[in-house]
Formats: C-alpha cells, sequence, structure tokens
C-alpha cells in the first residue's frame, strides 16, 4: 500500500482571504515571493512574443496578428492575476502547467517541485508582475520515458502537499535531486481535456541544486477549450482557454441515487478505518489530515480519498473527469479496497521479515549473553567466529577512505580466513595481514596549526638561531594555508653532528601541530626495512614506512629519516634505491609496500631527513631532496644556547636545587672556548653533564643542613672538566715562519682552519777534491752559489705528507708548477724551487684530507719558502688554483667563516665567486671579519706579502679586489652565564 503525504491541516475550499492571512501568519514565508499586486501589468515581452507567433489549437483558427496577440495576452493575464470578479467568469486564458505524476484534487494543498529553472524562473517573472496567482493543472496524456523507466519508489514520492506554514513549504534539502512533477509538453495537444485550476500560495528556490517548489491550491475542476499559444523560447508554458467544469452534486434524499451516495459514503469511511488499523506507509500524516477534514461532504471525502492515493494516473484522471457523483464514489472506493488488499499484502510480507529478524535476534542476544557468561567464568576462547567479527567491525569502523583495491583485498582475505582452520599456520598469516590492514590510519588526519605566530613561537623556543630551517619550515606552512590542501615535502637537513638535526625535527611536529616518528638508516642494508618483506617468508611484516603510520595513526605525520648518508648496499638489495619512491612526492601518492600490496598514499606525510654530508647519498635520492645546510654555531650562539637550554635542561635532570649550583660566566666562557670546539653543542651539553655529576656527588657527601652553593669559576674548572683538550689551532702564536701558510678547510665536523707547512734544501753537490759542499737552505738567506753540474738524479722533486687524497694530491702539483713560473717574474735569480727537495706537510696526520680548496694556501706556502718571507700573521686563505693562477670557487664558506672568527683570524682572503655565499651569511656572524675576494694569484700574493719586504708585481692581471669589512659591533650582545636559579625557565632543547 503506497499513500502520499498529506497536510496536517487541510483547507477546505473556502474564499482566499482566509487563506492570505495565514499565509502572513506563516512563519516559513518563501524568499522569492512576498506577495502579489492587484495592478494589472503587461506580460513580459517574451509571452507576448510568442502569443503574437502561436497558431490556435486543433479548432483551425488562424494566426494572431499584433492586436490578436495583445488580446491573448491581456486575457491570459487576466485569468493568471485571478480577481474577485474572475471567479464568476465561467472562461478564463491561464498558463497550462503540465503534471506527470497525478493530477491535482481541489480542496487541498499540493506541493509540486520544478527542476527547470526556465519554467521556475518564468512563474517568477509571472507573480513579479503580479500575473501569475492562477495557473491551469493538466495530466499529460503520456508520464515522460524517463519518468516511467524510474524506480517504483521514485514514482510513488508524494506529491500532496502540507498547508505553507510548515516545513514543506521550504524545498528539501537533504535530498540528493528534485522530484520530476513537471516539465515541459511540445503543445497543448499532449494534455488532457480535464484539469482544476490552481491557486499559486508560495514559490521557493532550492537552496543547493537548480530548481525549486510551488505550492498550489487546487480550487475547481476545469476543462480544456483550445489553446493560445504553443511553448517558445522565453515562455516555456503554453496558454490555453478554459471554461469551469460543471459542479458535482449530490442528489436528493428522496432518489435512489441518494440512497446509492449515502450506502457508497458510509463504505468508503468503513473501509478507511479498516485502512487505519494497518501499518501502512504514511499512516500518520494520514490520521492527522482526517482529523481536521470534513468527512460528511462525500464529493470532498472522495477528492481526499484520491488525491492520497498512489493508485495508477489513469484510475486517478478518471476520478477527477466523472461528473456522475454515484460513478466518481464507485471509482474512488475500488481504488481504497486496492490500497486496502495492498496494505494487508504489505503487513503479511513485513510481519514475515518481522519474524525472520525477531529469531535471528533472539539468538544474537542469547549469544550475547552466553558471550558474557562465559567471559564472566573466564571460559571465552579467541575463536574463529569472534576473530571474523571483530575484523569486520573493525573494517566497518574504518570508513570510506579506504581505497577500492585495499577493500577487495580486505574481504577477499577475511572470505578465505572463514574457511582455515585455526589451527593451521595459513591462518595466523591471514590474521597478521588483516590485522596490518585495518591498523594502517586510512585517510586519518590532524588539523595542521594555523597559526604561523604561534609555530614561529614554538620554533624559537626549542631552538636558538637556524633562521633557514625555520624560515622553510614557516614557508611550508604559509603555502599550505593558501592552497587550502596539504602537500607532504620532503627536506633534508645537513650538518655536523651535535648541531640540533634531530631534535629540530620534533620542534617542526609540534609546531604543525602533527604526530611525529623518527627511525634512523644508518647502516642499513636490507631494502625490506624500507618497502617491507613479501608474505611468502616467515616471520614477514611491513616496512618502516607503514610501521610509522601504524603508530601514529595518522595519515600526515611527520617522519624523521636519520642518517640517511650512512646507508648500506649488499646482495640483500639497496635501500637507498627504494627510498626513491618513499621521497619522490609524485610517485608516493600510490606507495605499495611488498607485505601489504595495496596502495597507500605518502603524499600528505613530511619527510625530514638528516645527514652529516652529501657526497655518500646517491645522486638520484639526493634530487628528490631539499637540502638545508646547519652549519654549526660560534661562540655567540653556544653562549646562548647553553644558558637558555642546556644548563636548565641539566640541573634539572639532575636533580639539583638552584640554591646549590652556580657557574660563572668566564668558567662558561672558558669551557667553550677551550674544551668545546665542535661545530655542535654535543660535547659542550657532555662537559655541563660531567660539571653537574661532580656537583651531586659533593652534595651526597655531607649532610642536607650542611650543604652549601658550588660556584665553578675559572681557577676551579680543571677540577671539574679536567685539562683543556685544546689550548688553541695556532701551532705558532708568536706569527708563522717562511713556508707556513694557514689555510681554510671543511670537514663533517664543521670548518677548521688547517696549516700548511713547506720545507726545502738544495741537494748536496760534490766538490772537486771529493768532498761535499755544505748544505743550503732557502731559510739560512745565503747568497745563491755558482750553478754547477749536477749529478744524475739530482733535481728538484716533491714530497707531500699528511694523508691526503687524491685530488688534494693533483692541487699540490699544480701549487708546486704556478709557484715556480711565479717565482720567475718576481724575482728571476731564485732558481730554490726549480733545484731544491721541497716537503709539503699538513698537520694531523690521521684525520685523511682531500678537496680542491687547499690550492692557493700550497702555492702561496711555496712562495713564502722560496722567498723566505713570512705572509701575514691573521689572514687565512681557501681556493682552487688553476695553471693560469685563476682560483676557482669552493665550498663550505659558512664554516670557514665560522672556524676563522673561533680562532681569531681578522682577515680572509676567498674567491671572487663566492662573495655571494658570503654575504648570505647573518652579519653576526661577519662581525669583526674582513674579506678580501679575488679571481687571481697575483691579488692573493700582494694580499700576503706586501708587508714582508717581497718583491712585487706592477699590475695585477686579476679584476678589482672587493673588500668587505663587517665591524665587531653586529656581533649580538653575550648573554650572561645563568645560574640554576635564573635558568629554571628554559626551554627543552
Amino acid at each position: 500500500m503506497l499513500w502520499v503525504s498529506a497536510a496536517s491541516h487541510v483547507c477546505a475550499q473556502s474564499s482566499r482571504r482566509p487563506l492570505a492571512r495565514a499565509l502572513a501568519q506563516s512563519t516559513l514565508r518563501p524568499r522569492c515571493l512576498a506577495g502579489t499586486s492587484t495592478a494589472l501589468r503587461p506580460l513580459p515581452a517574451c509571452a507576448r512574443r510568442l502569443f503574437a507567433s502561436s497558431p490556435d489549437d486543433s479548432s483551425g483558427g488562424s494566426s494572431l496578428g499584433d492586436e490578436g496577440s495583445e488580446k491573448v495576452a491581456s486575457e491570459a493575464a487576466e485569468g493568471s492575476r485571478g480577481s474577485e470578479a474572475d471567479e464568476s467568469k465561467a472562461r478564463s486564458a491561464l498558463f497550462a502547467l503540465p503534471l506527470y505524476r497525478k493530477p491535482a484534487f481541489p480542496g487541498f494543498y499540493h506541493v509540486i517541485q520544478i527542476g527547470d529553472m526556465e519554467i521556475l524562473d518564468f512563474l517568477h517573472a509571472l507573480r513579479r508582475n503580479g500575473q501569475g496567482e492562477y495557473l491551469a493543472g493538466f495530466l499529460t496524456k503520456e508520464i515522460p520515458k524517463d519518468l516511467s523507466e524510474s524506480s517504483q519508489s521514485e514514482a510513488a514520492e508524494p506529491l500532496m502537499a502540507v498547508p505553507p506554514a510548515s516545513q514543506a513549504a521550504q524545498p528539501d534539502k537533504a535530498s540528493r535531486s528534485l522530484r520530476k512533477d513537471t516539465g515541459k509538453v511540445a503543445s497543448a495537444e499532449e494534455l488532457v481535456e480535464v484539469g482544476t485550476r490552481l491557486q499559486v500560495v508560495s514559490m521557493a528556490m532550492h537552496p543547493s541544486m537548480p530548481g525549486g517548489q510551488i505550492v498550489v491550491m487546487p480550487t475547481q475542476r476545469i476543462r480544456r477549450l483550445k489553446a493560445l499559444s504553443k511553448p517558445a523560447e522565453g515562455s516555456p508554458l503554453c496558454a490555453v482557454d478554459t471554461e469551469l467544469a460543471p459542479v458535482a452534486e449530490v442528489p436528493a434524499d428522496n432518489s435512489q441515487a441518494a440512497n446509492d451516495v449515502r450506502a457508497l459514503h458510509h463504505e468508503i469511511i468503513a473501509t478507511m478505518k479498516d485502512l487505519l488499523k494497518m501499518p501502512f506507509m504514511y499512516k500518520e500524516q494520514f490520521e492527522q489530515v482526517i482529523k481536521y477534514y470534513n468527512l460528511d461532504d462525500p464529493l470532498k471525502l472522495a477528492d481526499l480519498v484520491a488525491g492520497m492515493s498512489s493508485a495508477p494516473r489513469t484510475d486517478l484522471q478518471e476520478v477527477l473527469v466523472a461528473q456522475d457523483s454515484v460513478e466518481r464514489l464507485s471509482k474512488v472506493l475500488t481504488i481504497m479496497k486496492q490500497d486496502l488488499e495492498n496494505a494487508r499484502l504489505q503487513s503479511q510480507f513485513r510481519s514475515q521479515i518481522e519474524d525472520k529478524f525477531a529469531k535471528e535476534n533472539r539468538k544474537y542476544i542469547l549469544m550475547q549473553q552466553l558471550r558474557h557468561i562465559k567471559r564472566e567464568l573466564n571460559l571465552e576462547r579467541d575463536d574463529k567466529q569472534s576473530i571474523i567479527a571483530a575484523f569486520k567491525e573493525s573494517i566497518k569502523n574504518l570508513g570510506d577512505a579506504v581505497p577500492t583495491e585495499a577493500t577487495k583485498a580486505m574481504e577477499q582475505e577475511l572470505s578465505r580466513l572463514g574457511h582455515l582452520e585455526p589451527q593451521s599456520a595459513e591462518f595466523n598469516v591471514s590474521r597478521t595481514y588483516l590485522e596490518w590492514l585495518t591498523a594502517v590510519p586510512w585517510g586519518k588526519t590532524t588539523q595542521d596549526n594555523a597559526d604561523i605566530s604561534r609555530a614561529e613561537a614554538i620554533l624559537n623556543e626549542d631552538h636558538y638561531s637556524l633562521e633557514d630551517v625555520k624560515e622553510r619550515i614557516l614557508e611550508h606552512m604559509a603555502v599550505s594555508f593558501l592552497k587550502g590542501s596539504i602537500q607532504g615535502k620532503i627536506m633534508c637537513l645537513v650538518g655536523p653532528p651535535g648541531v640540533g638535526k634531530t631534535s629540530i625535527g620534533k620542534s617542526v611536529a609540534r609546531a604543525l601541530d602533527r604526530k611525529f616518528f623518527r627511525f634512523s638508516v644508518g647502516g642499513l642494508h636490507d631494502v625490506s626495512e624500507i618497502r617491507g618483506h613479501r608474505r611468502t617468508y616467515v616471520g614477514a611484516m611491513p616496512g618502516k614506512i607503514i610501521q610509522a603510520l601504524k603508530i601514529t595513526q595518522v595519515s600526515n605525520p611527520v617522519i624523521l629519516i636519520d642518517e640517511v648518508d650512512k646507508l648500506g648496499r649488499d646482495f640483500r638489495g639497496d635501500p637507498s634505491s627504494a627510498l626513491l619512491e618513499v621521497l619522490d612526492p609524485e610517485q608516493n601518492s600510490n606507495f605499495r609496500d611488498l607485505y601489504l600490496d595495496v596502495p597507500v598514499d605518502l603524499s600528505k606525510v613530511l619527510f625530514l631527513c638528516t645527514a652529516n654530508v652529501t657526497d655518500t647519498i646517491p645522486g638520484p635520492l639526493l634530487d628528490r631532496m631539499e637540502v638545508i645546510r646547519l652549519a654549526g654555531y660560534v661562540y655567540e650562539e653556544k653562549l646562548a644556547i647553553a644558558n637558555q637550554y642546556l644548563i636548565p635542561q641539566t640541573v634539572s635532570s639532575h636533580g639539583i636545587k638552584e640554591d646549590f649550583l652556580k657557574l660563572q660566566p668566564e668558567a662558561l666562557a672558558e669551557l667553550i672556548r677551550d674544551y668545546a670546539r665542535e661545530a655542535g653543542v654535543r660535547e659542550l651539553r657532555k662537559l655541563l653533564e660531567k660539571i653537574t655529576r661532580k656537583v651531586a656527588l659533593n652534595l651526597v657527601r655531607v649532610e642536607e643542613s650542611k650543604r652549601e652553593l658550588s660556584v665553578i669559576g675559572v681557577d676551579n674548572l680543571r677540577k671539574f672538566v679536567g685539562q683543556p683538550p685544546h689550548s688553541s689551532d695556532q701551532l705558532f702564536p708568536d706569527g708563522t715562519p717562511s713556508g707556513v701558510v694557514t689555510g681554510l678547510a671543511w670537514t663533517s665536523l664543521g670548518g677548521k682552519t688547517l696549516f700548511v707547512e713547506a720545507r726545502g734544501r738544495v741537494p748536496d753537490e760534490p766538490s772537486s777534491n771529493g768532498e761535499s759542499s755544505p748544505k743550503t737552505e732557502a731559510s739560512e738567506g745565503a747568497e745563491p752559489a755558482v750553478p754547477k753540474k749536477r749529478l744524475p738524479g739530482s733535481g728538484p722533486r716533491m714530497k707531500v705528507t699528511g694523508k691526503l687524497g687524491k685530488v688534494m694530491g693533483e692541487s699540490s702539483e699544480i701549487a708546486m708548477t704556478y709557484a715556480r713560473l711565479f717565482l720567475r717574474e718576481i724575482d728571476s735569480p731564485n732558481d730554490f724551487l726549480d733545484t731544491a727537495h721541497v716537503h709539503m706537510n699538513m698537520p694531523e696526520g690521521a684525520i685523511p684530507k682531500d678537496g680542491p680548496s687547499a690550492g692557493v694556501t700550497m702555492t702561496s706556502a711555496l712562495l713564502s719558502l722560496a722567498l723566505d718571507r713570512p705572509v701575514r700573521r691573521d689572514m687565512a686563505m681557501t681556493g682552487e688554483m688553476s695553471l693560469s693562477g685563476k682560483v676557482l670557487r669552493v665550498g663550505g664558506i659558512k664554516e670557514k667563516a665560522l672556524a676563522a672568527r673561533r680562532e681569531n683570524v681578522g682577515m680572509l682572503v676567498l674567491p671572487m665567486s663566492n662573495q655571494a655565499d658570503y654575504l648570505e651569511l647573518k652579519p653576526y656572524l661577519r662581525a669583526g671579519l674582513t674579506a678580501h675576494f679575488v679571481d687571481h694569484f697575483d691579488d692573493v700574493y700582494r694580499l700576503a706579502f706586501e708587508d714582508s719586504g717581497a718583491p712585487m708585481l706592477a699590475s695585477s692581471r686579476g679584476s678589482e679586489v672587493v673588500t668587505i669589512f663587517t665591524p665587531p659591533e653586529a656581533a649580538p650582545p653575550l648573554p650572561q652565564a645563568a645560574s640554576s636559579a635564573a635558568s629554571s625557565a628554559g626551554a627543552e632543547a
């Protein structure tokens, strides 16, 4: 039984003035109509053009001219406006509204949903001109094809309306599409002859989709006489000439027809009561309607029953057309009997289904009780059914974010699990696989922090300096805000140990409000640690990436891949190749772990990698990462980090109260200068922990009442940390001798000053009496001897020591070749480099050294040896040397500048092409340094030897030297050394 929802307050056919008052009191007024005007306004121009070009209907009328079109338009306007005088007229011209599903019966409200915006706009235009108060509603002869092929549930949607004051006056926002209650027809011939006159009560647009709905009150039955116009562009409804249909009347009381009407009336009421006993659809609405509807009038009752029935549209049209009261009531009673029979069948089917569900529900309840009893008695076992039920519940809780392929894999594995015995090995394999699939956070993400100021405050709170890294993270957040979407990025932090590469990953996660996961790949050889094992192996499990998602339970964590430069490679695979897919933003949206074998989206993950050097990272992998270099900290930065982070954290972690430890500023300065010279602060932390442990031991050795404040100063610092391992890198505190030049080098531990030593002697030559002549050395300053004939094999030689690499060995040969040529230019009689045996050495021979940046340093050392003139004592240099004397670009300028400041070197000689790298340094990092940028060795020679009395060139073959001096005032003020009391509020490092 399919019944249609009806109005909770059904209005009998009455005058329009009570209706207007009801509309004025309504709280849900349609937003498109504020009322109608009683003044006559002309039709829209499109409608006038339509009337002017529309022929008459089948009655054979001719086309209308200008005068005729004005007449038709006037008639339609008068009929649509519906004044009081029009109601008394038998004929009127109205716009015909086609009805697809069922006819409209007079006496109560109907809701007609309109999906065609052209029709709705046309009706709005009529109402704005005061001409659309009345329409003619006619059922179409044939139902549209797309509507006839729709589902039964859609075809049975309620067409009956509710009063305008109810919620139905507004379109249903939750519906996905509008019902197709009306539409366009080609001509009036597609409409039936008998319809109803519709009074338009309200209109409303749908808030989220094209179309809307109108609420109408059918007033009278009408008959279509002829067509006045056809639908055209701008006027989708045709205008028709209508007349009022004869009104059916109840026969007199003393006639046989009256008895038949009375009997049919009583039978309809009895059938209605039987119908109310059945649990049919829309029963509640039907009960509300009959409370307020007058059931004494048999003809109005017939219209009500026909309007609420979901009988075929042809049967309902027959009820509308029937003029004889007995015929109309007979047809209505037949329709009600069919509805009652349908309701009984529906109730029978529902009872059968409910009985089936009741049995299953009873079984389910009993099983739940049994499981609860077993749980209380500790008798519950992890049987197969409970496992499958748990997996089904987990899959259901995953939601719709699971990819289709993953969903199919879960269903197939769950079906396979149901056919396996719990004792079999395959059962545990399938169970583990399903546990991993359901543990992956499919589509679950955390909301990123949207406050840039808060993120910046967190980064500054956790780390001092590191402006480059902080700025890059804030840039990533800003792009995400502007774009409105979150995208994962891959950043690689490269720097020496102890500069905070790993700890900054936690700060980034905290600043973004994301989960954090870290794993190290240092020494990793097995590719399965990244991509997982295949399920064919015993003990197989997913890789670290999937494990990170499972542990964090979000799809957008911050994953830190530590020590990426120390990846291994052997017969088990190349992990760096496996990382190519993980760290590629164009590929990781469909990352496929070998164990899960389903695509997993990693595009929202923020990957951070750490490395000490980039030389050992494969090129394709390095190309996928954005490298951010952390050069290390200078003295001022270490002092600030110690006061703000290290001292408060160390004191707090060792349980020492703030009244028992004080580290004087001078002691802290000496600790940084002579004990912790590395680029990072890890060694400084160890020294502070060592001091704190000794203070803690001294405190527990005495009674609590006798404990005193421990003050660590310069005088007793060695008592706590021992002798300083570095007094200074300056091997020659009184100035470098001839043949020794200070260079600048880059190492994996940061920048470092590097000395190049050159010594040489002229080999002995036999005299005429067979005795050897005395040894000569350039440093002795003796007059050059008269050239004598040398023995075979006694020519010039050069030996290089210091554990140098191949590139640095080649640089020494270039330096010797150019130094010989340059020496002939400035001092042609001096042939020391052509005759002497030269030994070049670089101290700290246990440390491997390689690279081209010591070329100018080696050349300067050889010339200093040959000329017996020392270079400036406060100068350090770096740059690659070419055979033509050009000074070429080198790397690590920031690290080398920091090393120069740490060793109190005031003047730097750098390649001209590194000027931009030097200017990128913050002013406080360059404070007190004078940098000279050269592109030819002529300028290096002039800067190094201009005050030593060495011969000078007349002019330089290079471009003009660029000198940049940064005053010492650019350095930040030194922070005060913090005692335990002053540093108790320090943040976590």
